[in-house]
This record gives structure tokens, C-alpha cells and sequence, in this order.
């Protein structure tokens, strides 16, 4: 507790020692700096627990608004000494119970930017949910102030607030940053990973950026950047610091991570971008006489792309929303003349937005979800690059499953490697879930095809396919062909004694009906004579087919698909000189 008259100088005391300090907030997929937390030090010189404590005798010695006015401008002062704030967010914290003077704050805050040349789009409030800030009179007359700035609005540890939904239906909410509590140990919790992704894609279908917050692990970066979330910040990124020189403007591990565990999305961007329409945009603090320039030059669009200063979008803006002042007397004038205080701002509308690098089926989720959209407002980097209408949309869906179709097998009629690959990635990152993968090769094809012709050979293909689907099809599964003599088999939460011994049935099976694909002599001799690969006449068994079997425990998760590969290399060429023909090995991250 402070001493009596140090709470009667609550705000002078927290002058002289109170600091900032700075966490980054990266983009999940470049891990380029977007902006920055300030985060309060110093409350401990004056026998403080945490800030809440600070802010707490505050509001009990009714200094609240002052205190905060000294804050804010301490944080952007802070801020502006950045070598390259330029184009960063500053990410500051409003207490709720200071709401009712909400409009002195900004007016205070307005001035502070202006003096250090900063502009308003920079700034973002973040609410905290101890209180419960829609229940304040004066709150939406207060967004209203901050959104005629040009400023933004975040819901700080979402998740854990009293009227969360509420802000998010009735008021332009920029960002929800998701409370630690979801993120901890998310990469082995499908519940938290499910949740997560869940308010992600709520968060698109607004137009709301996601902030994962407090990730402290490569796992936990991963399992967010599955989830769909577009910002991160926490120690595996960067701890605050006080001290700007150790501030980065990207910080490369976070790269490396992304290049590490990246699932190949390629093809799915590549049919976005066909069928994305980049069309103009308006900036959010331009003329409105603009906005009719752009409707003139383009009769056939009826809508445009809102961003701000640093080329992030805000939202649309529709013809429909300006036609009655276009056609009303003096409309136009009215518009125009500032008095009336009507900008762009107040016709902006939200839109979905998705990143490039999502997939083709998320995006058609997030577009399902909002009734009455557009379309999809597609974003690199969170810069705004392009639109997607709902024409534009459906056909990358169909274009995606032809080339699915492409991907499947004509010989076997099985998936191919981009269902393959799909399975694994997605499966290795579910904790939660016993796995199983298994991939099948047969031994000695070559000499088998170089005697009986390719045809055999399909038929020995043909026949293992058969029996793969008759012994190990069902819930649970996927069954592939990678190609060639080449399968795969994929498991969820099957029973490995039972697995095993399925898995030695079909071996054996495949061994006896492969046998009937050779000629009378060559079945009574048990062999054949061929060429090796080396040019080399001798003697080669009848054809059998080996199987190696990767086991992810519960518990276990990765996204390095190359040491899985290794793995399970390592476990095919073993599997080969086995008895049994079979491998199996439990994986470790």
C-alpha cells in the first residue's frame, strides 16, 4: 500500500518513475514487425504489485483520467523515439473506468500525437475486459471520436472479459487479442486449438485482425499460424525492453520457423490471384469528392477498398451508402463542407478479410459466414492486394477440385501426394490423437516388371490397391498411392496391436496373390533371375511388399515435415531386410 500522502501524489510519484517498455507484435507469416505493446515498468518503485495496483489507487483517489492522459503520453513519446516507427501500430492500454472522460483522453491524445508528428491511424486502445466498457454511457460516442481520428480499437486478453460478443456486434472493433490461457500448450490441445480457430475465423468474417498473445514456444507459433491468427507477439518473439536499441525491425527466427513448417499452399494462392480483382482503393482520410471520381471512372463497380496510411484495410465503401447524397439538393456540398463532420470513415463498412497464403476452403468458410458480403478482401503481409467476388471465389473452389481429381491416381483411383501431405501435416500437429503413419513399397518391382512388362506390373499395382482398401478402409483412414509401388496408409486412434496385426495380414495376403502373377516355373523355383540396378545378373524373391509404420503418440507434435520423411526413410530401408517385412517405429519430435 502507498503511504498516505503518496496517494495523494499518485500521478506526480508515477512522473518520476514510472517507464515503458516496448513488445513487438509480428506478422505471423514474415515475421516483420507491425507495432508494439507498451507495457508499464516501474510501478514497483512505488511498492506496487502490477500496474492494475497503480491504476486501482488512482481510480480510488479520483485521479484516474489524469494518470492516463500522463501515461499515454509518456507510452507515445516512447514510441516516437523509434528509428522506424514509421508505419508501426502503438498498442496502449485504456482503463475502462476512465470511459466517462473518454473524449478529454483523446483530445489529450490528439495533441501529443501532433507534436511528435505521428499520425492518429498509428494509434490502437485496447480495452481491457476487468470492466465492462459498453455499459458506460458516453462508449460509443467515444468510438465515434477515435474512428473520426482515424484511430483503432483492440479487446485486450479476449476470451476471459463480460462483454466480449457484445463489442464485437455494436462497435468497430479493429483487433481481438486472444488471452495467453488459449495459447499455452495449444500445439497439444485440440479443444484450445479448436477454439482458437473458431475465433479467428469469427474475426475474419468482421473484418478483425487476430493477435495471438503470450507465445512463448515454435510450437505454439505454429499451432497459432494453423489457426488462422495474423498477429503474434510473446517471448518466442521478443521479450519488452526498455531499451530501443534492442528493438528489431523483423525478426528472422520467426521466418525460419514459418520456412520450417510452412504446408504447401502454393497451388491454392496461385488460383486466388488468377481470380483476385485488384481493384482501386481509397485511402480512409482522402476527400469524399475522390470517392465520387472513383464511381465515375468505374460505373461498373459499385463498391471500393477503404485502407489506411500503411495500405491495410479498414473495410468498404458503397456507392449505395452515397447515392442519396449525390442526388438530394446540395448534397454534395454537404458532404464536403467540414463543418458537418461526415468523412470516409463514416461510410465504411466491414468486410471478411483472409490472407493469400489461406486455404481455398477456409476462405469459402469465412465468405459462408457473412450473410449479405461483397465479397472477400484478400491481403499480403496485411497490406490489402485484391478482392474477391463471389463469382471469383466459387471458381478457385472448382478449379481446386479439379485439380484434386488431377491429384487422384488413375490406375488405383486413390489420393495422391497433396492429400497425402495434407494428412500428414494436419495430423502431425494433433497432439490430442494416437497416429499412425504407414507407407508400403514393393521389394524388387524392377526385375518382377522387367520380365512380365508393364502390364504385370499394373496388375500387381491394381491387386495391392484392392486389398489395401478391403483390409484397412474405414473411419479414420485415408489410403493413398504416392506413385508407382509406392502407398500410404494414414491412422487415427486405432488400436496398435490390432493395427499390427492387420497390417501383417495384408503383407501376407499381397504375398500370396502376388505369387499367382508368375508363371508356373518361376512359382515352383521361388525365384526369378534379372538384372540388378547395377547391371549385374542374379537372383531376385517373388514379390512382396514392406511396411514401415510411424507412430505419433499422444502428446506428440510436429510440423517438421522433413524430419518425418527422414524418419520414416530410415524405417522403409530397415523394413526391406526384415523378416516380416515390417518397421515400426514410435516418432519423437
Amino acid at each position: 500500500m502507498l503511504p498516505r500522502l503518496g496517494r495523494d501524489h499518485i500521478v506526480p510519484l508515477a512522473k518520476l518513475v514510472v517507464d515503458y517498455a516496448l513488445q513487438p507484435i509480428v506478422e505471423i507469416n514474415t515475421g516483420y514487425v507491425y507495432g508494439y505493446e507498451a507495457l508499464m515498468r516501474g510501478f514497483d518503485r512505488l511498492g506496487l504489485a502490477s500496474p492494475i495496483a497503480l491504476l486501482d489507487h488512482a481510480a480510488e483517489a479520483d485521479v484516474l483520467v489524469p494518470l492516463e492522459q500522463m501515461l499515454h503520453a509518456r507510452a507515445i513519446t516512447k514510441f516516437a523515439s523509434l528509428p522506424d516507427a514509421a508505419g508501426k501500430k502503438l498498442f496502449i492500454n485504456l482503463d475502462g473506468r476512465a470511459l466517462s472522460a473518454g473524449h478529454q483522453i483523446l483530445g489529450s491524445v490528439a495533441k501529443v500525437l501532433e507534436s511528435k508528428r505521428i499520425p492518429a491511424s498509428t494509434l490502437c486502445f485496447e480495452l481491457s475486459e476487468r470492466y465492462d466498457n459498453d455499459a458506460e454511457p458516453t462508449f460509443g460516442a467515444v468510438v465515434g471520436t477515435l474512428r473520426t481520428m482515424g484511430g483503432r480499437l483492440a479487446i485486450d486478453d479476449f476470451g476471459l472479459g463480460v462483454s466480449e460478443l457484445k463489442l464485437l456486434c455494436d462497435h468497430g472493433i479493429d483487433y481481438i487479442k486472444i488471452d495467453g490461457h488459449f495459447i499455452r500448450d495449444m500445439a497439444q490441445s485440440q479443444r484450445k486449438r479448436l477454439l482458437v480457430t473458431t475465433i479467428s475465423s469469427l474475426a475474419h468474417v468482421l473484418g478483425i485482425r487476430v493477435i495471438a498473445e503470450g507465445v512463448e514456444t515454435e510450437a505454439e507459433y505454429i499451432a497459432c499460424r494453423e489457426a488462422g491468427c495474423d498477429l503474434v507477439q510473446g517471448w518466442f518473439v521478443a521479450r519488452p525492453t526498455c531499451e530501443i536499441s534492442e528493438i528489431l525491425s523483423t525478426y528472422p527466427h520467426v521466418v525460419t520457423a514459418r520456412a520450417k513448417h510452412r504446408r504447401d499452399r502454393k497451388t491454392d494462392e496461385l488460383l486466388i490471384r488468377n481470380q483476385m480483382a485488384a481493384l482501386p482503393t481509397v485511402t480512409i482520410d482522402a476527400e469524399l469528392p475522390a470517392v465520387f471520381e472513383l464511381f465515375r471512372q468505374a460505373p461498373q463497380e459499385h463498391f471500393f477498398p477503404v485502407v489506411d496510411d500503411a495500405g491495410e484495410p479498414r473495410g468498404l465503401i458503397h456507392e449505395r451508402d452515397l447515392k442519396q447524397y449525390i442526388y438530394m439538393p446540395f448534397g454534395r456540398d454537404l458532404l464536403n463542407n467540414r463543418a458537418y463532420q461526415r468523412r470516409i470513415s463514416s461510410f465504411v463498412t466491414p468486410c471478411p478479410i483472409v490472407d493469400i497464403a489461406s486455404d481455398a476452403e477456409h476462405i469459402l468458410e469465412v465468405f459462408a459466414t457473412a450473410q449479405g458480403s461483397d465479397g472477400v478482401i484478400v491481403t499480403e503481409n496485411l497490406e490489402y492486394i485484391g478482392v474477391l467476388s463471389t463469382a471469383a471465389l466459387l471458381s478457385v473452389i472448382n478449379d481446386k477440385k479439379i485439380q484434386q481429381a488431377q491429384d487422384q491416381n488413375p490406375l488405383t483411383e486413390l489420393p495422391g501426394n497433396l492429400s497425402i501431405t495434407d494428412f500428414v501435416a494436419v495430423n502431425a500437429l494433433d497432439g490430442d490423437a494416437l497416429r499412425h503413419l504407414c507407407y508400403f513399397d514393393f521389394d524388387d518391382f524392377k526385375p518382377f516388371n522387367d520380365r512380365y512388362g508393364f502390364p504385370h506390373g499394373d496388375r500387381a499395382i491394381s491387386l495391392f490397391a484392392t486389398l489395401m482398401r478391403r483390409s484397412l478402409g474405414g473411419p479414420g483412414v485415408l489410403l493413398g498411392h504416392v506413385g508407382g509401388d509406392d502407398f500410404f496408409a494414414g491412422f487415427r486412434d486405432h488400436d496398435p496391436a490390432i493395427l499390427r496385426a492387420t497390417l501383417a495380414d495384408l503383407l501376407d495376403e499381397f504375398r500370396r496373390e502376388a505369387r499367382k502373377l508368375y508363371g508356373l516355373e518361376d512359382q515352383r523355383l521361388g525365384f526369378i533371375t534379372g538384372r540388378d540396378r547395377d547391371g549385374r545378373s542374379r537372383r531376385f524373391d517373388l514379390l512382396r511388399c514392406s511396411a514401415a509404420v510411424l507412430e505419433l503418440a499422444p502428446g506428440t507434435v510436429t510440423s517438421d515435415l522433413d524430419k518425418i520423411h527422414a524418419a520414416m526413410a530410415r524405417a522403409k530401408s530397415q523394413a526391406k531386410h526384415e523378416p516380416g517385412a515390417m518397421v515400426w517405429c514410435v516418432f519423437t519430435a
